[in-house]
């Protein structure tokens, strides 16, 4: 029975374990990250309306899909409740990193800024092209390359240092979440719609999906900020 109840809710229990590690830290003296919070969430909020309509799409087409085995059995049109979580924790966790890493070191990369936007800028390209002929390549790739080109536009490359380091510190907790999901599997992927490069049992994908989602989040964390900045002017 204990490991019925385990395999049921693995799937969970990850979305939990990431949520609360994170929480627990955010009344951080240093960190304050608790102040971040009005902006946060409306920036969940828009990643999820993104992501949730294209994760059932892709879902429904059989690009990727869920092992039941994993899974609480709850759904909403079509997802399981574990996914609806994963785009809450997944963003509040790697926004949690980031306010740490600028806490604490500042922003290291600085000088690296414009460099990391055309490194980002160049392997979008270059991926969207190699992965044309697939759903998740194209999507994922399509859409990251307006996303960089609009913070770039709205933002400049200022913050590009910050959001480059917090995204390679945030691919060993993301890599390593997202290799228990696929190495059992928990989340299976239909290879013929994505590149076919794994990073262990993890498709190349998954860690530029993370960042389209990241820079949506921070997109509408400092638009806000700004609407703020200009009502107390």
């Amino acid at each position: 029975m204990i490991f019925e109840w385990t395999g049921k809710y693995t799937y969970l229990l990850l979305d939990v374990l990431t949520l609360v590690s994170t929480f627990a830290l955010s009344f951080d003296k240093k960190v304050a990250f608790y102040k971040q919070w009005r902006y946060l969430f409306p920036g969940i909020f828009m990643g999820m309306l993104v992501f949730i309509p294209w994760d059932i799409a892709f879902t429904l087409h059989g690009i990727w899909g869920f092992n039941p085995t994993y899974l609480t059995g709850l759904y909403i049109w079509h997802l399981p409740i574990e996914e609806w979580l994963f785009f809450i924790a997944v963003p509040y966790a790697s926004v949690f990193i980031y306010a740490c890493l600028e806490a604490y070191f500042g922003d290291p990369f600085f000088r690296f800024r414009n460099a990391i936007w055309w490194i980002w800028m160049g392997t979008v390209v270059g991926l969207f092209f190699y992965g044309f002929n697939a759903w998740y390549p194209r999507i994922t790739f399509g859409l990251l390359f307006v996303i960089l080109l609009l913070h770039r536009w709205f933002w400049g490359n200022r913050n590009m240092g910050k959001l480059g380091l917090m995204w390679l510190v945030h691919l060993i907790p993301f890599f390593s979440v997202n290799g228990v999901l696929t190495a059992l599997p928990i989340v299976w992927y239909n290879d013929t719609e994505n590149l076919g490069i794994r990073l262990g049992s993890v498709p190349l994908e998954d860690g530029f999906y993370s960042l389209l989602l990241l820079l949506i989040v921070f997109a509408t964390m400092w638009a806000l900020k700004s609407i703020g900045k200009q009502r107390h002017s």
